[in-house]
């Protein structure tokens, strides 16, 4: 908690001047520095922001104005004069250092009554229980001040390391325990540092990782409860830190994916945003609680100091929960930001698909079309065989008969015979067996010649056949993909008419 604030500000004039505060936890007081902007240059402003502000004494100009103010909560520590750009972390800081002060006024004591253990445990030749317990239970009221929050950071760990140094006196005395405690320390660091050692050279080996996490997991909540002396515990936690740091790493280098397409750096984005708001809304809520336990606990108070501790952190609480939530509705706002964009870039992303599925279905269609008039053309082909195999029967159906033929090579007009007289409309037997036979074989010829018309006709009507039925494929197949292609551009129409009705 820092005690140090450096702010823009304006003084009794309305003029910019650079202003300075500073508690003074012993004395309960604030004392505050006003530079006027002539020497409030960048370099001091950066001198104070960067040092001074973090502890450090830096000299200042000769150019300046100091206030000394009383540090109460009912009034502010800036004098009315002075007004500042940041009204809201001066009241902050005004709350928290009431409760600098007042945790400062606890520390005090409990070192005032470790001085007094101190004294103790110097005076002693032997090792002493008695003082051996009074040392543990000052340090569990330590303890639980530093549970409750009570004591600042810096001064727990002072009143710790005294502790110890105490406890280790009182060790020294009883130097078979310390050896002992000493020896178990030893062997639990060489367990955990041969169980590490492993775990280095698997992920050295590039083994898998999540495993070798998980083991590092185990290990720390084991490390967390193991007995180990300090040293032993510093130099195991340097080395898991190194492991768990090697393996995060291996995981998420620097090159393990850089190309984010824009919706997925806003998902990452929000991830993280909503990762933050829940844990900004468990933070405001573990405040709150804590301020319900500071009201409870303010009636069980052991004495008015540390009834005015909690009074002091109930208003640090409040003003830090109000801090927090303007945060957390700049955060909510971000999130509303970013709740339109992802939407707006969710639609695009869905006209594309859209426009990509259209496009992919356009493509399938041309190449049905394609294949399908391919069939039919090997389909004609085939046909075509069958219609020249027609016409050459036909024309082999045509030619005369072989009888017919040497009949036509002899001499169709016999030379009558002038000793042989015949009579006009009288016939001899031979030549009306001759007569005969030429009736046959013309009633011959003509069955012949109708069973090859007949022939004829049949095979036309099976070709007339298959064309057609080449040409109904052919007309089947053009209005299904017709089919085909007006229901996919008809739902591509419905669902660019339903995206727009949402919008």
């Amino acid at each position: 908690m820092k005690t140090r604030l450096v702010l823009w500000g304006t003084d009794a004039k309305d003029e910019r001047v650079l202003v300075a505060i500073a508690l003074n936890a012993k004395e309960s007081k604030v004392d505050i520095w006003t530079f006027p902007e002539q020497v409030a240059t960048e370099t001091l402003y950066n001198r104070l922001i960067n040092e001074w502000r973090m502890g450090r004494e830096i000299p200042f100009p000769n150019m300046f104005v100091q206030i000394e103010r009383p540090l109460t909560l009912s009034e502010s520590v800036l004098p009315d004069e002075i007004k500042v750009e940041r009204p809201d972390l001066v009241n902050r800081a005004q709350t928290e250092w009431q409760f600098v002060v007042l945790s400062s006024k606890l520390y005090d004591l409990y070192d005032d009554e470790l001085s007094h253990l101190k004294e103790k445990v110097e005076n002693l030749s032997d090792f002493d229980k008695v003082v051996w317990e009074e040392l543990k239970g000052f340090w569990e009221k330590v303890q639980t001040q530093i549970h409750d929050k009570n004591l600042f950071r810096d001064h727990a760990r002072r009143l710790k390391d005294h502790t110890n140094d105490l406890f280790t006196k009182l060790k020294e005395k009883r130097k078979r325990l310390d050896d002992d405690f000493k020896t178990i320390s030893k062997e639990n660091a060489t367990k955990l540092h041969e169980q590490l050692k492993s775990i280095e050279e698997r992920v050295e080996k590039g083994l898998g990782l999540q495993p070798l996490f998980e083991e590092l997991k185990r290990l720390q909540k084991e490390y967390r409860d193991i007995r180990l002396t300090r040293d032993d515990r510093s130099k195991v936690w340097n080395r898991l830190d190194k492991a768990f740091k090697k393996i995060k790493e291996q995981r998420y280098g620097p090159g393990y994916k850089s190309d984010y397409s824009a919706m997925e750096r806003l998902q990452r984005r929000y991830n993280g945003l909503m990762s933050a708001v829940d844990k900004m809304e468990k933070s405001i809520g573990r405040d709150r609680r804590d301020m319900e336990f500071q009201d409870r606990r303010i009636e069980e108070s052991e004495g008015q100091l540390e009834s005015q501790i909690r009074q002091a952190k109930m208003k640090m609480i409040e003003e830090r929960i109000r801090s927090k939530e303007i945060k957390l509705n700049e955060m909510l706002k971000t999130k509303a930001e970013l709740d339109g964009r992802m939407e707006s870039e969710r639609k695009k992303e869905e006209a594309r698909k859209a426009k990509e599925e259209l496009e992919k279905v356009k493509e399938s269609v041309k190449e049905k079309i394609a294949e399908d008039i391919k069939h039919a053309s090997e389909g004609r082909d085939d046909k075509t065989d069958e219609l020249n195999k027609a016409a050459e029967a036909i024309k082999e159906g045509k030619q005369p008969s072989k009888k017919t033929q040497e009949e036509k090579q002899e001499s169709p007009h016999p030379v009558q015979d002038e000793t042989t007289d015949v009579q006009q409309g009288e016939t001899t037997d031979a030549q009306q067996d001759e007569a005969n036979d030429a009736q046959q074989d013309e009633a011959n010829d003509a069955q012949q010649d109708d069973g090859v018309k007949q022939k004829v006709e049949t095979l036309v009507k099976a070709a007339g056949e298959a064309l057609g039925e080449t040409v109904q494929d052919m007309t089947d197949t053009v209005k299904a993909v017709a089919v085909v292609v007006t229901d996919k551009i008809t739902e591509a129409i419905e669902e660019k008419l339903g995206a727009s009705e949402e919008e």
